[in-house]
């Protein structure tokens, strides 16, 4: 067995071992987790922190940055998915039959859109926000839960939500060097 052979044996094992701590008790919740509009909540806070932080016109512009991040985001994804055509565990013969299956998706596994997407989204909010707002950091909360919850249902392996949170990583400062470029235009500008 050559080394990558080793690394996605080790990822099914992690899935299998991550993935066989759910319980029914629990499958309610973790549904309603990986459900994107289970966080409008969090976007609304987001929203209304901007507006107060940055005022209506700086406000507008980060929102549509952001947009425009989440756009991106999705589409390098689902690039990167076509791309490598990794099975999803839900998907791969060789665990399928030993996972718990809650969700059924049908496109590829890697990498998480989930993870990241709202790692940088999360990255964005945070380094803009971190000067006006003591807690940002525990924005992080919603893309661990959210990548957690993709493992606990069966449709991410480990290494599909720990590389899409490194990507989004990467995306969110890209995005956060962007918008300092924005508000400052907006603010020379108007």
């Amino acid at each position: 067995m050559d080394f990558l052979e080793k690394i996605i044996q080790y990822d099914k094992d992690l899935l299998i071992f991550i993935n066989g701590m759910g319980t029914e008790n629990w499958d309610g919740f973790w549904l309603v987790i990986t459900n994107q509009l289970s966080w409008i909540p969090l976007y609304l806070l987001f929203f209304y922190l901007i507006f107060k932080s940055l005022g209506w016109k700086k406000g507008l512009g980060l929102i549509l940055l952001t947009a425009l991040l989440v756009t991106f985001s999705d589409q390098f994804t689902v690039f990167l998915k076509n791309y490598f055509e990794r099975l999803r565990p839900n998907r791969d013969p060789s665990i399928n039959e030993v996972i718990r299956i809650l969700k059924n998706n049908s496109s590829f596994s890697f990498v998480s859109g989930h993870a990241t997407t709202s790692t940088a989204v999360t990255l964005l909010m945070h380094l803009t926000l971190k000067k006006y707002y003591k807690y940002t950091l525990l924005f992080f909360i919603w893309p661990l839960l959210f990548s957690y919850s993709r493992m606990y249902l069966g449709v991410h392996f480990p290494i599909d939500v720990t590389m899409g949170a490194i990507l989004g990583l990467m995306i969110g400062y890209l995005f956060y060097v962007l918008s300092l470029k924005l508000l400052n235009w907006i603010e020379n500008k108007y």
